[in-house]
C-alpha cells in the first residue's frame, strides 16, 4: 500500500531540522579537528570575519546581538587565538577584528565538514534529487546571513 506523503505543512519544521543536522555535522567536524573550545555561535561571527575583517559593531549586527555581546564573543576569540584586534585602515575610533591563522585552520575544518555533510546527502539522495532540492531551495531562500538560533 503506497504512503501518503506528508503534509506540506511540516515543510518549516524540516528545514529547520535540516538546518540543526548541518549546525551539528559542522560543529561535529570541527571539534574532530581539535577545535575543541569554541561552539557553532563562533563559527557565524568567523563568517562576518572573513575574509577582511569586520568591526565588533558589524559582527553584532550580523549575529543580531548587542554590541556588549559581541564585544564578550570576541575577547573570547581573542583570548583563544583565533581572532585579532588591529587598528581600522579608515576609522581611527574602531578596531577591526580579523581571523588569525588558527581562526582560518578552524573555518577550514568547517568548510571540510560542510562538504562532508553535502557529500552524505548526495550519497542518499543521488545527485540528481540532491541538486533539485538544492537548486528548488535557492530559487526560495533570499541568500544572506545565517544567524545562529540561541
Amino acid at each position: 500500500m503506497p504512503q501518503n506523503p506528508p503534509p506540506a505543512g511540516d515543510l518549516p519544521l524540516l528545514l529547520l531540522a535540516a538546518a540543526a543536522e548541518v549546525s551539528q555535522a559542522i560543529n561535529d567536524g570541527v571539534t574532530a579537528a581539535g577545535f575543541t573550545d569554541i561552539r557553532p555561535a563562533h563559527g557565524f561571527a568567523f563568517v562576518r570575519m572573513a575574509p577582511h575583517g569586520a568591526t565588533v559593531g558589524e559582527i553584532a549586527e550580523h549575529l543580531g546581538v548587542t554590541k556588549q555581546a559581541a564585544s564578550q564573543l570576541v575577547d573570547e576569540l581573542v583570548t583563544k587565538g583565533y581572532a585579532d584586534r588591529n587598528p581600522h585602515p579608515r576609522d581611527a575610533r574602531a578596531r577591526l577584528i580579523t581571523l588569525t591563522e588558527r581562526g582560518w585552520a578552524c573555518t577550514r575544518a568547517a568548510d571540510a565538514a560542510a562538504a562532508e555533510f553535502a557529500a552524505r546527502w548526495t550519497d542518499a539522495l543521488g545527485a540528481t534529487t540532491f541538486n533539485q532540492v538544492r537548486n528548488a531551495i535557492a530559487r526560495v531562500v533570499t541568500p544572506g546571513r545565517v544567524r545562529p538560533s540561541w
